[in-house]
């Protein structure tokens, strides 16, 4: 199942831990469209919640958190990744 890049962008600060207000702030977009982002992602993968929706990507696509883990240098310190 193929995300969207701001479907998969925002899924990965999921998996990070971040909140939707957080997301939202990163992304310099509303607090819906993440949450817009995330259901949708959620559909497309046909999960159950969010959580699931990470699980089942990592599964599909298993190098897509180590972008996020390259590109921080290698941390996923969370104000390094929201300072970007």
């Amino acid at each position: 199942m193929i995300l969207s890049f701001k479907q998969e962008q925002v899924l990965s600060l999921v998996a990070l831990g971040y909140s939707d207000k957080q997301i939202a702030r990163k992304l310099n977009i509303t607090y819906g469209t993440v949450r817009n982002h995330v259901d949708k992602a959620v559909l497309k993968l046909n999960a159950q919640n969010r959580t699931h929706a990470v699980m089942i990507y990592k599964f599909i696509k298993k190098d897509w958190l180590e972008e996020y883990y390259e590109k921080n240098n290698n941390t996923l310190e969370c104000g390094r990744i929201l300072s970007d």
